[in-house]
């Protein structure tokens, strides 16, 4: 997830009420079909009143059409330049630009062009102020450390893999000798950016399928993938988890023999996900062949995009056009619910931390009509957390009908008997050649992209619908406890409701490795 406090660094946001047929309000469907929401004329909508900007400043934008046609296409450009807009990417296949604009007007008079479906700033404060976010503490595993689990690790494992109890959770290690993944599925990690050069990485790392996409247009040049600096380790930590060779280097991957790939869309000075970053990221995704997505982060700078606001509302269309291309382009996307322990089947939700690029407001939202995304997009695959236990994680968002997976995610509360550490947190890989532990529903995704990517090894024609209902298929079902305390401090955190087959902690229950290469 790359957002800490809620759900960034150790894991990623939240999720949405359901998959393939998500309601939205006053007749606005998220459509399976080309991704296009409605006019705002058919669902007038208040201009933001959180969004300004000076002549001296600018905000980026997303603007996207009513169709993807050349006239349409040619319109609308023409009607951004006249609003003294200038256009950074153009994806015509989708319907979507990428503006930036000083005009402090630009937003509602883009709304009114002939042509344009919605339109909205992806920003509160202007290019030139970039925010800070606070990474999640990382415990970097010593060498001393490393030293002293590698003595206890057995033949057959990887020196640091004795840590590595959420492999054994998931059968990941019986898995890997059977099918440890093909050469020809990647994964994407669409995240912080990926350290290439980690000797766990390199082996699997595919270079040509990798670039970085902060600012909404894709750059490739050698190394572009890579974070900013060693402090944006997030999504290293998540590559290694998903594909980290069997070298007997360090750790495994649950598909230690498939590639991945790295598209950063991390702001280098904040740290945050805007929108057109994360629509450049699943356009590139899909046009370079790349399998399965995995996405452990929220697009900032809203936790909930409400529909009855403009500029939310056209991050929504913008962000969930690029993710149903790269479906239908045989891609299956993959995200993680969330760090807020929020039920996302509930009526209001208490969000005070958006928006996390200037100053953040109190508000109360129907998670129903404000989504987080990408994770609440129709045919995202929604990853819940547990820990050693196979309880629901302390931190998890859920919510029945929501959560369509759950997979290890790691849980300080939770101590694993059989690991030297006995750090119920999960261990991977991080930049410069290191390790060390994180938690959050942000490492649960990984576990689940990469139990996808082994069914896509083994059923190599399957589409990605195909491969989200064996997904669910083969999980292991857990059913709702009779009272939950996360944290142990005697007070209910949360209540889990459904049936065993498919409830509000596990959805269709935990990923099994071992059952996907069968």
């Amino acid at each position: 997830m790359a957002h800490l406090p809620s759900r960034r660094l150790p894991a990623r946001r939240l999720s949405s009420r359901r998959r393939l047929a998500l309601a939205l309000p006053v007749g606005i469907a998220l459509t399976a079909s080309f991704g296009f929401l409605p006019s705002a004329a058919a669902t007038p909508v208040a201009d933001s009143p959180s969004v300004t900007a000076s002549s001296e400043s600018s905000l980026a934008y997303v603007v996207n059409t009513r169709g993807s046609d050349a006239r349409t296409i040619s319109s609308v450009s023409k009607a951004i330049s006249a609003a003294d807009g200038s256009i950074v990417a153009t994806y015509a296949k989708i319907g979507v630009f990428v503006v930036q604009s000083a005009n402090p007007d630009f937003g509602k008079q883009i709304r009114a062009a002939k042509g344009v479906a919605t339109a909205g700033a992806t920003r509160t404060a202007p290019l030139s102020l970039a925010g800070t976010t606070e990474e999640g503490a990382v415990q970097k595993l010593s060498k001393a450390d490393a030293k002293s689990v590698a003595a206890q690790a057995s033949s057959a494992q990887e020196p640091l893999e004795a840590d590595q109890w959420d492999l054994r959770a998931m059968g990941a290690d019986k898995a890997a000798k059977i099918n440890p993944g093909s050469k020809k599925v990647t994964v994407g990690v669409i995240d912080t950016g990926v350290d290439d050069t980690h000797p766990d990485l390199a082996p699997n790392f595919s270079a040509s399928q990798s670039a970085n996409c902060v600012g909404g247009k894709a750059d490739t040049s050698p190394g572009a993938w890579r974070p900013a600096n060693p402090d944006h380790y997030h999504g290293t930590h998540v590559a290694g988890e998903i594909a980290a060779a069997r070298n007997g280097i360090g750790v495994a991957g649950v598909a230690p023999g498939v590639k991945v790939a790295g598209i950063k869309v991390a702001d280098p000075v904040s740290e945050l996900f805007y929108p057109e970053s994360v629509v450049c990221a699943f356009v590139f995704a899909a046009d370079h062949g790349i399998e399965v997505t995995n996405n452990s982060y929220y697009v900032d700078p809203w936790l909930y995009n409400c529909m009855d606001d403009p500029d939310q509302r056209a991050i929504v269309d913008a962000v969930n056009r690029a993710q149903l291309y790269a479906q239908k382009k045989g891609t299956l996307n993959l995200a993680s619910a969330g760090n807020s322990n929020h039920d996302l089947d509930s009526d209001a939700i208490v969000d005070d931390s958006s928006p996390d690029d200037s100053t953040p407001v109190n508000r109360t939202i129907d998670p129903h009509t404000c989504f987080d995304i990408p994770t609440q997009l129709p045919g995202v695959v929604t990853v819940s957390a547990t820990g050693v236990t196979k309880a629901k994680s302390y931190y998890s968002t859920y919510g029945n009908g929501v959560i369509d997976i759950a997979a290890p995610g790691g849980d300080k509360y939770k101590k694993p008997a059989d690991t030297p550490s006995k750090d119920g947190r999960i261990l991977s890989t991080l930049p410069g050649n290191q390790y060390g532990w994180l938690q959050g529903t942000s490492m649960a995704s990984p576990h689940a992209a990469g139990v996808a990517a082994l069914l896509k090894s083994t059923h190599p024609k399957a589409t990605p619908a195909q491969l989200q209902s064996l997904m669910k298929a083969q999980a292991d079902k857990e059913p709702c406890p009779t009272a939950y305390d996360g944290d142990g401090d005697g007070t209910v955190d949360a209540v889990c409701e459904g049936p065993e087959r498919r409830n509000g902690f596990y959805g269709y229950g935990i990923v099994d490795a071992l059952k996907a290469v069968k």
